[in-house]
């Protein structure tokens, strides 16, 4: 058989052990939202129908009895027959490179290299399946990118995701409206950032998305100092630099910690029951947290 187009090595969000990891990962919603061409789910509006629709792409864990094989003799191309009642999934994955992106505490991983493994470990699984992808990436404002139908086709949105340095200021809130007002087909929508703003904004964004009929799923991607305020629990007097505005401040640690904790808290959770309400998926994703057991147990929740 010849090799399949497939991701090119070398991209630093998709390295080859995340890749290796992934093998077994499929994702199967609870539902699948409208669908467009066809894909491995199964589509709920379009009834029992068996006919043979189109060719795609050999994925491993296709059944051996849907290759084609006269057109494997002819051409020698592994392709699998595709039937009316399969559909694919679209998903839209939004990446924050925002300017408090940038932050770690040198223990792990800056947020926006972790959101980009996110990013590219969730997109390669869905395309893979057969699945359509779209990676979307929020700066100042949302920069659209294009429908990934292919894993050749990954390449060049992985290396954008490679090239993402994070700047500036921009609200996911908004980034959620203006993928809600999009004419787009219904899919899967899957937010990762560090949502370090409005709790109530971001929400109404949820709800946006909800209410034009895709699944949310939000990935909260935050450092644990971030989380605790553990800046190798040093005590006595801080300044802290707010890195999108640059702005200052100076805490005395050892009376501030306890006060900060109860906030963030407070932050996770308002977030956490805000999008249970409205039944949209909420994840809290540590950069301490190994990227392939964020993903496997992310894509497990889909």
């Amino acid at each position: 058989m010849s090799a399949q187009p497939t991701i090119q090595a070398g991209h630093r969000c998709f390295p080859p052990w995340l890749a290796d990891r992934l093998q077994e990962c499929v994702i199967a919603p609870r539902t699948v939202p409208g669908g467009a061409g066809q894909g491995r789910h199964r589509a709920r509006s379009m009834g029992a129908s068996v006919e043979f629709a189109e060719y795609r792409e050999y994925v491993a864990g296709d059944p051996p009895n849907r290759i084609d094989w006269a057109v494997y003799a002819r051409t020698d191309r592994v392709l699998v027959r595709r039937f009316e009642d399969e559909t694919a999934l679209r998903i839209q994955v939004i990446v924050d490179r925002t300017g408090s992106m940038a932050f770690t505490s040198g223990t792990a991983p800056r947020k926006i290299d972790y959101a980009c493994q996110l990013a590219a470990g969730l997109l390669h699984v869905a395309v893979r399946q057969g699945d359509l992808g779209r990676l979307h990436v929020l700066e100042q404002t949302l920069r659209l990118g294009p429908v990934v139908r292919s894993l050749h086709q990954l390449n060049p949105e992985f290396t954008r995701l490679d090239g993402l340095d994070p700047s500036g200021e921009g609200t996911v809130a908004a980034a959620l409206q203006s993928v809600a007002e999009q004419r787009a087909e219904r899919g899967l929508v899957v937010v990762i950032a560090d949502l370090l703003e409005d709790p109530v904004a971001v929400l109404e964004g949820v709800r946006l998305l909800r209410h034009a009929g895709h699944r949310v799923q939000v990935w909260q991607v935050l450092d644990r100092a971030e989380l605790q305020l553990d800046f190798a629990e040093k005590d006595g007097l801080l300044e802290l630099s707010e890195m999108e505005t640059g702005r200052r401040l100076l805490v005395q640690v050892d009376t501030f910690r306890d006060a900060y904790r109860r906030e963030v808290q407070a932050h996770l959770e308002r977030l956490r029951d805000g999008c249970a309400q409205v039944d949209a998926g909420w994840r809290l994703c540590p950069t301490t947290t190994a990227v392939d057991e964020a993903l496997r147990s992310g894509i497990r929740g889909l």
